[in-house]
């Protein structure tokens, strides 16, 4: 069991509020359908983090293949402020690029088992489940496999958007309830934006580090600070819009007006990203809208806090969002 769980933790396991959150919205809103399955829901959950945490160390094997895994040590030894705590498994010596490939595997396989007892269940629906998955496994290995590599190219954002907005969630909905809805689409693609947030606030933190080893992530592509700030406000604050113009459009009921509450800790996060990028060593402080945050010695220990804390933030509004949408389903069948 140690060995499970030191994997799950090499996996990024903080980040599977991002995947799992998603899953749950789309279960608990199925969860008024007369063809709802409580059992296949948990099969299709437990796929989906099998699959994220799969495809987090995917990510970390190719880009061992195409960087060494300390580059960002030197980069940070150079003066440029890098996060360093990537694939530290790896540096280490606690795990070698074979085991890390096996996990992977694993976790891969396990997600495909956990799909495939859902298309069995839900057999009448296999071409939408087997284009879904299909879809979400290739663009989740290429987004650092080659050919593609599609995070190096400025599209990994807007890929991950898609895997883990409107495919996981509709993937989910089709394995709950057997069958979607317009409202729940539009959940999703509200959830995507939210996610994209999240790599692309990953990704204005980490612009020198990945500019310098030729990784065009779309704030490298865009690489002009106007241009960065213009997509951090669109990210950040478009789901806010798009939920009170689906309101006003009548494409989802007024109820949905209740996540406006989290508009002040969006906009705290654009102030950090702004201080951020006016300068790089600025620190921001802890607040109590800030939590939760994980493992908060260890980052502070490691030196990223001024990375973990923005990145939380921004992985907080998905958590945010999704509880509040939780919350909606438990008085309100969409």
């Amino acid at each position: 069991m140690s060995v499970i769980s030191s994997w799950i933790r090499n996996a990024r396991s903080v980040a599977l509020p991002q995947s799992a959150l998603p899953a749950l919205v789309a279960i608990f809103f199925a969860a008024g359908s007369d063809s709802f399955s409580l059992t296949l829901s948990v099969f299709a959950l437990l796929g989906v983090m099998s699959a994220h945490l799969g495809a987090n160390l995917w990510d970390d094997y190719f880009d061992l293949k195409k960087n060494d895994s300390s580059y960002r040590d030197r980069l940070a030894s150079n003066g440029i402020r890098a996060r360093i705590a990537k694939c530290d498994y790896i540096q280490d010596g606690r795990a070698t690029v074979k085991q890390l490939f096996i996990a992977a595997s694993l976790f891969s396989l396990f997600a495909l088992l956990m799909g495939a007892i859902v298309l069995v269940f839900r057999w009448d629906q296999r071409v939408n489940l087997l284009i879904i998955v299909l879809i979400t496994a290739l663009l989740s290995l290429s987004y650092s496999a080659p050919p593609l590599r599609l995070s190096y190219i400025g599209l990994g954002e807007i890929t991950l958007g898609i895997i883990f907005g409107p495919l996981l969630m509709q993937g989910v909905s089709i394995a709950a309830a057997g069958t979607t809805t317009v409202p729940g689409l539009i959940i999703s693609c509200i959830v995507g934006i939210l996610v994209i947030n999240i790599l692309y606030t990953h990704a204005v933190m980490d612009f020198e580090a990945d500019r310098s080893i030729h990784k065009n992530t779309l704030a490298v592509v865009l690489n002009n600070q106007k241009w960065i700030t213009f997509f951090s406000t669109l990210f950040i604050f478009s789901p806010f819009v798009l939920i009170v113009c689906f309101v006003l459009l009548n494409m989802l009921p007024p109820i949905f007006l209740i996540t406006l509450w989290i508009l002040p800790i969006a906009i705290s996060l654009f102030r950090s990203i702004l201080a951020f990028q006016k300068d790089p060593s600025s620190s921001i402080s802890r607040r109590w809208y800030h939590f939760p945050m994980e493992r908060w010695k260890e980052i502070t220990q490691a030196g990223i806090d001024w990375f973990m804390l923005r990145w939380y933030s921004a992985r907080n509004l998905v958590l945010f969002f999704c509880l509040t949408y939780v919350g909606i389903a438990l008085f309100y069948t969409i």
